[in-house]
């Protein structure tokens, strides 16, 4: 028999088919399992938006917002007699989840699930304690209990399926008002704040172990994809010491806001100490991350760069992997764009892996840990690819620790128009601030291995930026009007002592046109890889070894791209 709370919460609602489904019992569990098991969501919002008059509206929609996301997972989840079953496992979870989550202060995303999943018992064992058990008995097992004896059968499937569906649409369209009331802060909320909303509890999680059993299955499923530059051979079998290079992917960088490249102010001050290369007249394939890192990678170059043929052929690092080069891509962005498909790749956007991670995951920490690795394939060539958040709009500020806002005021919030344009400028040239500080580690650690290894740094922007020049702002505008500001990118170069590349030697060609479309061919003469596909570049380097910084650039010396 159905309790008190069950009938009372069914008089309040307006259609019979509602009154005898399982769909009030799954509201039920939405609602308990948003109270007791999402205080890390909760906590993350309002350290963002405090508890105060001003916020409170859009506190209240938020707690709505993700309260009706859960309500209709669980109504497209649950069907039929398995209904009690779901939401009891889902009851135990949410509440183990919570312990961890609000604990340890961790997510579970793909690469926990994947550590769970090869945990070993003694590390099982360790993970339970005391508070584990007494929150899944108060908090989970109990609950299910409760909800296996009394929930109710399920009506006819008719009945059923209009009760969820009317439901559903009545969620869809209470979101859409939700977002419509408070358009501004949700587009901040949702493009600037994606850790605290990988808190949301059980929704991210069953996400996570979608994508994995997704991410495992593709593994273990042979694709065919286009073979590219198959030819490759090593030109210099006998060199004496493997590379060791490390390619930065920015986000979001301008050139022209780079003092290496003669912007008025200092924001180089760490870089300008260092023996580096500064490419001032780079362009990018695209005007967004989702073109130009698949691009940039492509044999296909900007005018036939086309995304679905792109992803269905091998690129720059594949090929590099395919001749015996350990390739690692770590991300601490939305992700590689598929380049990063078949080669060995870890996400530093959560504290799982990322141990700098007060209020925002910062790109230093992507060099945690490396040292091990570099240790663990110390008789291989290696190519580690960190791909930044660096400056990512529109809330600048996030971007970067408090100890390296030098420009002041700072533009404080994601709407740009309510900030004057000096604010603005300060923001974003203080995040190119903390990208040269990034840099100049990602060089310090690898002078470590200076006499060891032929060391690189390479550093190539994806993309520009609006920063309200001709009324734009942010990016990704087509590339046939879209502003040079936004076109326009930092490529810097460093070498170690024992680089076949001498910087001497290229620094003459600091300002000649380059783009994108030279960084596939660059990458496979910087491993003394010789392929067709980069015919014209390696035999220029065979015919004299004086030339061989041209074999970085190539024959698109002084054409460009439009």
């Amino acid at each position: 028999m159905q309790s008190t709370i069950y009938s009372n919460f069914c008089k309040l609602l307006p259609t019979k088919n509602f009154n005898h489904s399982q769909t009030p019992t799954i509201l039920i569990v939405t609602v308990f399992i948003m109270l007791t098991g999402n205080y890390s969501l909760f906590n993350g919002i309002l350290n963002i938006y405090p508890l105060t008059i001003a916020n409170l509206p859009f506190l209240i929609s938020l707690a709505l917002f993700f309260t009706l996301l859960t309500g209709g997972f669980f109504l497209i989840v649950c069907h039929g007699r398995l209904t009690r079953w779901v939401l009891a496992l889902f009851l135990v979870l949410a509440s183990q989840l919570a312990y961890y989550m609000d604990h340890f202060g961790v997510i579970i995303d793909t690469v926990m699930i994947d550590n769970i999943m090869q945990t070993n018992r003694s590390e099982f064992a360790s993970l339970i304690t005391t508070n584990l058990i007494v929150r899944t008995v108060i908090f989970g097992i109990i609950p299910a209990w409760i909800l296996l004896k009394y929930c109710p059968n399920p009506a006819s499937f008719k009945t059923e399926l209009k009760s969820k569906l009317s439901c559903l649409v009545a969620f869809l369209v209470a979101i859409l008002l939700l977002i419509v009331a408070f358009t501004p802060d949700y587009t901040s909320f949702i493009r600037e704040h994606k850790v605290v909303r990988l808190y949301a509890n059980p929704t991210y999680s069953a996400y996570s172990s979608i994508k994995y059993i997704s991410q495992q299955t593709q593994i273990a499923t042979d694709v065919v994809i286009g073979k590219v530059a198959d030819d490759a051979v090593l030109m210099d079998p006998s060199t004496s010491k493997n590379e060791l290079i490390i390619m930065v992917v920015g986000e979001t960088a301008r050139a022209d806001r780079f003092s290496l490249n003669g912007y008025k102010r200092d924001t180089n001050p760490l870089l300008s100490k260092q023996n580096i290369v500064s490419f001032t007249n780079v362009s990018a394939c695209g005007t967004s991350t989702g073109v130009s890192v698949p691009c940039m990678f492509s044999s296909l170059g900007r005018k036939k760069y086309d995304k679905e043929i792109a992803l269905k052929q091998e690129n720059a690092l594949d090929v590099l992997h395919n001749n015996g080069i350990e390739v690692l891509w770590r991300d601490n962005n939305s992700d590689s764009k598929g380049v990063a498909t078949r080669v060995k790749y870890q996400d530093f956007k959560s504290p799982t892996l990322n141990p700098d991670c007060a209020g925002e995951c910062r790109d230093v920490g992507m060099l945690s840990g490396l040292d091990s690795y570099i240790s663990s394939h110390q008789d291989k060539d290696m190519l580690i690819v960190l791909h930044q958040m660096g400056n990512h709009g529109p809330e600048y500020y996030r971007r970067y620790p408090k100890e390296f806002e030098r420009f002041k005021p700072a533009c404080q919030t994601g709407e740009l128009r309510d900030c004057s344009q000096a604010e603005i400028d300060n923001a974003y040239d203080n995040a190119i601030l903390y990208t040269d500080y990034f840099l100049s580690e990602v060089i310090n650690f690898l002078k470590k291995y200076d006499d060891r290894y032929e060391t690189a740094m390479l550093y190539v922007a994806d993309h520009g930026e609006s920063l309200g020049e001709h009324g734009f702002y942010l990016h990704a505008a087509p590339y046939i009007i879209a502003p040079k500001e936004q076109k326009r990118i930092p490529v810097i170069a460093w070498s170690g002592k024992n680089f076949d590349y001498d910087l001497q030697d290229i620094k003459p060609y600091k300002d000649v046109v380059l783009s994108h479309d030279d960084l596939f061919c660059t990458l496979l003469v910087a491993y003394e890889l010789n392929s067709n596909v980069c015919k014209s570049k390696n035999g220029m380097l065979a015919r004299n070894v004086n030339l061989k910084p041209y074999a970085l650039f190539g024959d698109s010396f002084g054409k460009g791209v439009n």
